[in-house]
C-alpha cells in the first residue's frame, strides 16, 4: 500500500522559534492515541522528559495535519526512546517503522556530534507496551529486566545498540 504523501520534522530546541506549536501537534498525536484510543491517563501524557526531549513529528503534505510522533531524551550515557504514536487510520502505511528510523539516525547524529558513543556503540532504551515488544525486536531492540507496571500497563524495558559507524 502506497503512503500519503509525509514529512517528518524534529521540533526545533527549546527557546527555538516554532517549538511551541510543533510541540503541541506531538501532543496532540500522543493524547489521540495514548488517552483516548489506549484510556492511559490525561496526567501522565505530558512529562518532565517533554521539556528537554527531542520530538519528531510526522506529518501530511500539503495539508501539514499532524498524524505521528516519537520523542528522545538523551540521558548519561544513553538515549531514551519514548511516545511513539501513530493515529489509527495511519498505521497501515508502516509510519511506526519511519519514525524509530529516524530516531536512529538523530541518535546516531547526535552521538557522534557530543562524543558519547564508546566503542562505536550507543544505547537506546524503550519501555516497550507488551504487545508491541516484537515491533521493537526488529529493530535490535531485546528484552532487559523483568516485566514492570507504567501507568496501568504492563511494559518491558528494551534496549538496542546502535553501530555509529553505518
Amino acid at each position: 500500500m502506497i503512503p500519503p504523501a509525509h514529512e517528518l520534522v524534529i521540533v526545533p530546541a527549546a527557546g527555538q522559534p516554532g517549538r511551541e506549536e510543533l510541540r503541541q501537534q506531538c501532543y496532540d498525536v500522543r493524547i489521540d492515541v495514548f488517552h483516548r484510543e489506549q484510556g492511559f491517563p490525561l496526567e501522565t501524557e505530558i512529562d518532565d522528559y517533554d521539556e528537554e526531549a527531542t520530538h519528531i513529528l510526522l506529518r501530511l503534505v500539503p495539508s501539514r495535519q499532524p498524524i505521528g510522533t516519537i520523542r528522545c531524551v538523551k540521558l548519561k550515557g544513553y538515549y531514551k526512546l519514548s511516545r511513539l504514536a501513530v493515529l489509527k487510520d495511519y498505521r497501515q502505511y508502516r509510519f511506526g517503522r519511519l519514525l524509530v528510523e529516524s530516531l536512529h539516525d538523530y541518535v546516531k547524529s547526535d552521538a557522534r556530534a557530543s562524543g558519547l558513543g564508546e566503542s562505536d556503540i550507543i544505547k537506546v532504551a524503550a519501555h516497550s507496551q507488551i504487545p508491541v515488544k516484537g515491533f521493537y525486536a526488529k529493530f535490535g531492540y531485546v528484552p532487559k529486566g523483568d516485566e514492570f507496571d507504567e501507568d496501568g500497563a504492563p511494559h518491558q524495558k528494551m534496549v538496542a545498540r546502535l553501530s555509529l559507524s553505518d
